[in-house]
Formats: C-alpha cells, structure tokens, sequence
C-alpha cells in the first residue's frame, strides 16, 4: 500500500513539474515566435483592399499545372490553409508541381460596408483571374475555392465559364436548404441560426455596425461545439502544455481563430438573405450585376471536396452541386473530418493536395 502511494504521489510530482514547465515555457512564448502562413509568395496585383499574391515554387522544376487562383471566404482569412509547414495545402500542392496564386481580401472597414457579392465576383475575383491570365498567357485558369469563396467561385464559373479551365470547389455550400432534408446530428447549425433571424434583424444589424462583425461569427462559431470551447483553454491545453511543439500547434490555430475579419454589410445582406434565407442560388433566383447566376452554364471539368462532418457546411449543402451544373466531367469526394479539419488535421496533410494535384494532371 505505500508503495502505490508512492508511486502515485511520485507520479503527481512529475506531472505538477511538467505543468509548471509547460506554463513557464507558454510565459515566454511571443508573436513572433507563432508565425502562420510563412510559405514566401509575392504581391502581384492590387485593387483596393483586395491582393494578390503569387506563391513561389520550393524547387527548381517548373510546374505540372497551369495557374491556379486559391479563393477564400470573407468569414476568415486564407491564412488557415497554410497554418504551419507540415499543416498546409499550399505546401502540399506546391510539393506537387502546382502553379498557386491566392487572393487576400484584407480587413474590410466601415467605408466597405455597400460592398456587394457582385463587386467580389464581377469587381475583384473579375480582375484577378484576367491579370493571371494576362501574365501567365493562359486564357482560362483553376479556381480552387474553399467555403464562401467557392460559392463567388461557383458563380464566376457561371457567369464566365470562358474563363475557368477547371473548378474546384472545397466545403462549399450551394444548397443552404439541403441540410433540413439530410439533417445529421450536429450537423447545419449555422444553417438552423441565420434562418432564425428576420431580415429586419439583418438589416438591422449591419446598419448599427456598418458590417457583419467578425467577433459575432467568432462567437457563434464556437456556439457549434459550446463545450469543447469551454474546455480548450484549460483540461486541453494542459494535455499539451508540455510539449512544445503540441502547444505551438495550438497556439497557431488560436491566433488563427481570432483574427476573424468583419464582412461587408450588403455582401451580408446578400449572403444571409438571399443565399441562407432564400437559397436563390439552386432555384436560378441569384442575380449578380444585373445577370442570373445559372448553374448549368458551368460546363468545365469539377471537382467538389467536402467533410463528412461538417458542421458549418453539411456534406449535402456542398454535394448538390452534382445535380445543378451543366459538365459531364463531374467529381465528388467526401472525406472524412470536419470543416476546418479537412485542411488542418494530421490526417488529411497531403489527401486533400494529392487528390487536387493528381485530378489535375488527369485533365491537363
């Protein structure tokens, strides 16, 4: 019997000395020490906030793929998927002979707030995709959008499908009312929550704030799993606390998470309203500078990933796709994980690149 105490109690002192250690060490942890999205790449083309920037290749061998323009939602940054070297889609489709562009939308002000979907659309992505173009010689490219941006992605796709050479699209939602006819458990609360709003509360909101304030969709966000953000900061982060490259892990997902970006209030309005309220995008309702985003005009090669699991964007949401767009070269792959995970997760770290990289150069 005092043996086992001694044991225990030996025990106890080991894991009060690696606590106390990891804490020390999180003490003197800074910024610059939890650096995302250091993969280098160079600025290109500018308008307004928006950029462009231009990854450069890790080799020396010149790529297997023509240009491919990233397009990332406004409800966060881009950054996430090339959170840290051995976490990143644009490592691992660099790695893979691919020729990468991304678009950074910056951090929207109050004097952004009558942006719309169409200036994004028809405005920014417009100029993007054309100054690639013009500087690569190609006269269509690859969008690779991912969530929000796949959905502007879907509807460049229809409205200039001279344009886009291939599609891909990555947890995005097309269907924002898929979710009430395959409802998972756990699955399509942000969908259930924007619903319960009245238009008035949208409008509302975004004439009190000027946009849709990033810390309200933080908020909500971690309302999607109440008691696992109740518990990170404490019983998690004392599971990893001492071992450091574990905590940096952490701590890069965590400055991530915080820098969420407002949204620009009547890109809002038409995104809640005219998207998740009205679903206007499969019924051939939504109109972007005056012209029908109509699904069936996408005629190029897609290819459609999305999470088994997601929350944010129920696996339905995102493959009804299928059934709605005009090409005969169509692709779904579920893969397991969540929305975030299918980027970030150790498991994924190099599926979702290979799956990308080698559908490309089947079609190149």
């Amino acid at each position: 019997m005092i043996m086992g105490f001694q044991d225990d109690f030996g025990q106890a002192l080991r894991q009060t000395a690696r606590v106390f250690g990891g804490f020390r060490k999180l003490s003197e942890i800074r910024d610059e020490d939890v650096q995302i999205a250091q993969t280098p790449k160079d600025e290109v083309f500018r308008s307004d906030r928006a950029v462009l920037y231009h990854y450069r290749p890790l080799d020396e061998k010149p790529p297997e793929t023509g240009p491919i323009l990233i397009v990332y939602s406004l409800i966060g940054r881009y950054t996430v998927i090339d959170l840290q070297e051995d976490r990143s889609l644009v490592r691992n489709l660099l790695t893979r002979g691919c020729d990468l562009y991304v678009i950074d939308w910056g951090t929207p002000s109050r004097a952004d707030r009558f942006l719309t979907i169409d200036d994004y659309v028809d405005g920014y992505l417009a100029d993007c995709v054309d100054h690639i173009c013009r500087e690569t010689g190609h006269d269509s490219i690859t969008l690779l959008g991912i969530c929000e941006g796949g959905t502007f992605s879907a509807a460049f796709a229809a409205l200039y499908p001279e344009k886009v050479k291939n599609l891909i699209l990555t947890v995005t939602p097309i269907d924002f009312h898929a979710d009430g006819e395959h409802n998972q458990q756990g699955q399509g609360y942000i969908n259930l929550w924007i619903r319960s709003l009245q238009p008035e509360d949208i409008d509302d909101l975004v004439e009190t704030f000027g946009n849709l304030p990033g810390g309200l969709m933080a908020s909500v966000f971690e309302l999607i799993s109440p008691i696992r953000s109740m518990t990170k900061y404490n019983r998690d982060l004392l599971e990893i606390i001492g071992d450091e490259d574990r905590l940096l892990n952490f701590l890069r997902m965590e400055k991530w998470l915080a820098d969420r970006p407002d949204h620009p209030g009547e890109a809002a309005k038409q995104w809640l309203k005219d998207l998740y309220h009205q679903n206007k995008l499969v019924k051939n309702e939504f109109r972007l500078s005056g012209r029908t985003v109509d699904l069936g005009q996408i005629t190029m090669p897609i290819l459609n990933i999305f999470a088994e699991n997601d929350h944010i964007v129920p696996a339905a949401c995102s493959s009804a796709l299928g059934g709605l767009v005009g090409s005969d070269d169509y692709t779904d792959v579920p893969l397991p994980g969540g929305h975030i995970g299918v980027f970030v997760s150790a498991k994924s770290q190099g599926l979702v690149g290979e799956t990308i990289a080698s559908w490309l150069r089947a079609r190149n």
